[in-house]
């Protein structure tokens, strides 16, 4: 894989990390709130498409949807899917 495509790829996971942790510190502040809450499909499809490192940060830093299981367990699936789309994709660009 070229070089800039693999810096096209680490942008577009920094980006989407930054609006990942981003959205899960604002629905943690509206949970304080009691204020309009993010939809967990929106931080799962954030995750999905590469912002999971954002999310896992947040978790940790923020103390933040890290001791719901259900919600663990859809995380740990759309880690695991989006790691193995990104290791097919560079399997197929190698």
């Amino acid at each position: 894989m070229h070089v800039s495509a693999w810096l096209l790829v680490a942008t577009a996971y920094g980006a989407l990390s930054l609006i990942s942790f981003t959205l899960y510190a604002c629905d943690k502040a509206a949970a304080r709130r009691g204020g309009r809450r993010i939809a967990e499909r929106v931080l799962h499809l954030l995750d999905l498409m590469g912002g999971w490192p954002g999310g896992w940060l947040a978790q940790k830093t923020l103390h933040h949807k890290c001791s719901k299981r259900a919600f663990q367990r859809v995380y740990g699936f759309t880690v695991l899917l989006n790691a193995g789309l990104l290791a097919s994709l560079l399997l197929r660009f190698a």
